[in-house]
């Protein structure tokens, strides 16, 4: 599909693989567009379940900081507009969504993972939310949607790591797996896929909404809609060099 995604289909399983290992599958503008563009294409091609796993050592890193000396306020506010976008696009899929964890998983990537009904980890996979470190709210309620509001606001709060084993015992991941290999997940997803009819699956997401789309994206924007924005990522980018 490009450089940055690739999508493949095994039947009525399509997955999506970020391509972007040298830069630890971090979401830079082009990435999350070309994510997009597979999500529709596996919704016209009408797949069943949909893989989304990365490439190299780590799922996914999150925002990616590195041009954020020439974006503007308003360029990272379309950013991260824009993967909001990417996470209710999965969310709201028509078809089994599953996420395959591996290695060390910051922020959006974690988002990511929140958003897919199916969350499977490898057994050396992490995940961490710093977000609002400075400040931006983005998949809050999602999180806390799975893992408790109280134990969510504890977690986000301290902005804490926490492993593929804490994953399974507080409701974030449904699986732990020994590694991220295609014989793992594969056989994981068709059983999950092959429990109901399509129709039924269709119907059951129907009656249980997962999205409350335009509070999230309010909550968003007013996040990053303050005074200083920019600043709040500089300052907590400088701290995290330093610690």
């Amino acid at each position: 599909m490009s450089d940055l995604v690739a999508l493949a289909h095994d039947g009525d399983v399509s997955e999506v693989v970020l391509s972007r290992p040298d830069k630890r599958n971090a979401l830079s503008a082009d990435l999350v567009e070309r994510l997009l563009d597979a999500i529709d294409q596996v919704r016209e091609r009408g797949s069943r379940a949909m893989i989304l796993r990365g490439e190299g050592k780590n799922f996914c890193a999150g925002f990616d900081f590195g041009d954020l000396d020439t974006q503007s306020e308003a360029d990272l506010l379309l950013r991260f507009v824009r993967i909001e976008t990417l996470l209710q696009r999965l969310a709201s899929s028509a078809c089994l969504t599953v996420a395959m964890a591996h290695g060390r998983n910051f922020g959006a990537g974690v988002d990511i993972i929140a958003a897919c009904r199916l969350r499977l980890a490898a057994a050396d996979a992490t995940f961490r939310m710093p977000g609002l470190k400075f400040g931006v709210v983005l998949g809050t309620r999602r999180f806390a949607s799975l893992v408790g509001r109280e134990r969510a606001r504890r977690i986000l709060e301290r902005t804490a790591t926490f492993d593929a084993q804490e994953a399974l015992e507080i409701g974030f991941v449904d699986q732990v797996l020994p590694d991220s290999g295609p014989g793992q997940y594969k056989s994981v997803v068709r059983e999950q896929t092959d429990l109901l009819p399509e129709e039924s699956r269709r119907r059951l997401y129907e009656a249980l909404p997962y999205e409350t789309a335009d509070a999230d994206l309010a909550s968003l924007v007013r996040s990053c809609s303050g005074r200083d924005f920019k600043a709040r990522i500089r300052q907590y980018l400088d701290n995290s060099a330093q610690s």
